[in-house]
């Protein structure tokens, strides 16, 4: 199996092409999609709860979220910005925020991504390198790399909110 070098990372070359490409797709989606946020009471096609089952519903989904958070904090790209951060508080807001955007039959309680990320000053290679640990994390736990790119598409419009620097 023949391996590169890439950012101090060795990997057998499709895993780091797959990371490379999913990154590179994040920073094009999020650049390229605006957000739609839809009225309230407005008709809209059912969400397909296709992903969420391919995620492992609410079990998976919570140990796809504890192991992208151990993935987080253990990546010295990043690991600075959650610091001080509440981790079971964010992880019970990323398992609302993924279950919704999967169509699983959760809603996300929390704030919206400007007012969260507002003070953070989070930057273009921080959002990368935290969509990398995600879609990590959930190869880990063998989703299809189909359902990862839904909702990777889902979250990528959040870019323009959370990078502030």
């Amino acid at each position: 199996m023949s391996t590169t070098r890439i950012a101090g990372l060795a990997a057998p070359k499709h895993i780091l092409g797959k990371l490379c490409l999913a990154a590179n797709a994040v920073a094009v989606l999020a650049i390229c999609i605006m957000p739609v946020q839809a009225a309230e009471g407005a008709n809209e096609a059912p969400v397909s709860d296709a992903v969420f089952q391919a995620m492992g519903g609410r079990e998976g989904l919570k140990a796809i979220v504890d192991d992208f958070l151990n993935l987080v904090v253990a990546d010295d790209r990043i690991k600075q910005q959650f610091a001080d951060a509440d981790m079971p508080h964010l992880a019970m807001r990323l398992n609302e925020q993924f279950c919704e955007l999967s169509g699983g039959p959760c809603k996300y309680g929390g704030k919206d991504m400007k007012t969260i990320h507002a003070d953070l000053h989070i930057t273009n290679a921080q959002f990368n390198a935290l969509a990398e640990d995600l879609q990590l994390a959930m190869e880990r736990h063998h989703v299809p790399a189909r359902e990862q790119n839904k909702l990777l598409a889902k979250l990528a419009p959040m870019q323009r909110s959370i990078v502030t620097k």
